[in-house]
């Protein structure tokens, strides 16, 4: 058995109104960087798992995402995963 570090991205999906990611872009334009352009705010979270292969792995991480990490409705998702050695 393998431990496996998992980081998993989670952000607003596109047309979903993100009130901080409005407000990180509203700051930075009246701070003097007003190049910056269409600021998305979202969560990151590492976690390990201990498993016989990747595969397993992802599985957990899907069936996690669906049950409690992720809101579908609002939410999409990206994870990586790498063996800790």
């Amino acid at each position: 058995m393998a431990t496996y570090l998992v980081k998993v991205f989670i952000s607003y999906r596109k047309g979903v109104l993100d009130p901080q990611g409005v407000a990180v872009e509203k700051a930075a334009h009246q701070l003097g960087f007003t190049k910056v352009r269409n600021v998305r705010v979202g969560k990151y979270i590492t976690m390990e798992i201990e498993a016989d292969s990747v595969e397993e792995v992802k599985r957990e991480v899907e069936e996690m995402a669906k049950r409690f990490l992720v809101n579908p409705v609002i939410e999409e998702y990206t994870y990586e995963v790498e063996e800790v050695k």
